[in-house]
């Protein structure tokens, strides 16, 4: 079901300071950069090889990602599996018990159809499925 590990999201109030330690001490290239109004967030992604590490900073207090920010402080906030087939992904996870958040599936990062997992139902962890866009 699961093809790799999509990318590793960060939540932070200072996508800037977070840059300049990946980007500028590291050396790990940004390689897209985009606000996001109808998910609430400004996001950095610097790639690595296949996978991504990304920043996600809240573009106002009442989003979840604030949310997150205030209740646990920086940190990862979720983790990015690509699938083939979203929906059908989705629809065995939820024969298997595992709920998805309500949000369904929107569009992410770079065309992406995303969905988020309960984390209750992931030993506390937030999983999102991610499927390439098409063309």
């Amino acid at each position: 079901m699961f093809k790799k590990i999509d990318h590793i999201a960060i939540a932070t109030d200072d996508i800037e300071g977070a840059l300049s330690v990946y980007r500028d001490i590291f050396g790990i290239a940004v390689t897209y950069r985009e606000v996001f109004r109808e998910l609430g967030v400004e996001v950095a992604a610097l790639r690595i090889g296949e996978s991504c590490i990304e920043f996600v900073k809240p573009l106002d207090k009442d989003s979840k990602v604030a949310k997150f920010l205030q209740e646990r402080g920086e940190g990862i906030h979720h983790i990015a599996f690509q699938v083939e087939d979203i929906e059908k992904s989705i629809e065995e996870l939820k024969a298997k018990g595992i709920r998805v958040i309500p949000d369904g599936i929107k569009r992410g990062i770079e065309g992406k159809k995303i969905a988020f997992l309960h984390p209750k139902d992931c030993h506390n962890v937030l999983i999102e499925l991610t499927q390439k866009a098409e063309g």
